[in-house]
């Protein structure tokens, strides 16, 4: 491990896996050019995973865990919501069928995959890094609000 990535706050994730497995914990050392990172999944330090990144669906940086199972995130382009989102509209369709609609800040990234921010603000997902080979369409621009 690198010694600035030791003084990175943890973040809380779901990591959604191409073979549908789920993991929820927190990350220290996301960045997305790199192959590996891990997830401590509990609170000793022995519960750390080791994550590869081309396993992944799309790993989800959430508000909560358990999240509002009442509240319906909303999955559309709303005037309301987008005022403060920067970078282009983007529509994800996950070869599982999941469609995400949000704003991403580098379509044209040189990374395997790129960020997703939700149109929701409201909605437990702060933003989605998407393993690009787990979709089946990205749309962006005008084609994205479709």
């Amino acid at each position: 491990m690198a010694p600035d990535q030791k003084l990175r706050e943890p973040q809380r994730v779901v990591a959604h896996f191409k073979d549908g497995r789920i993991i929820k914990g927190y990350t220290h050392d996301f960045i997305p050019p790199l192959k590996n990172f891990s997830i401590q999944s509990g609170e000793r330090s022995d519960d750390i995973m080791e994550i590869r990144t081309t396993e992944l669906k799309a790993l989800f940086f959430v508000k909560s865990f358990e999240g509002n199972k009442q509240y319906v995130a909303k999955n559309t382009f709303d005037d309301a919501y987008m005022l403060d989102r920067q970078g282009l509209k983007v529509k994800v369709t996950f070869s599982d069928g999941e469609i995400m609609r949000g704003t991403t800040p580098d379509p044209g990234s040189i990374f395997r995959g790129f960020f997703v921010i939700p149109v929701d603000p409201k909605a437990n997902n702060d933003k989605v890094y998407v393993e690009a080979d787990s979709t089946v369409q990205i749309q962006i621009g005008s084609k994205a609000v479709t």
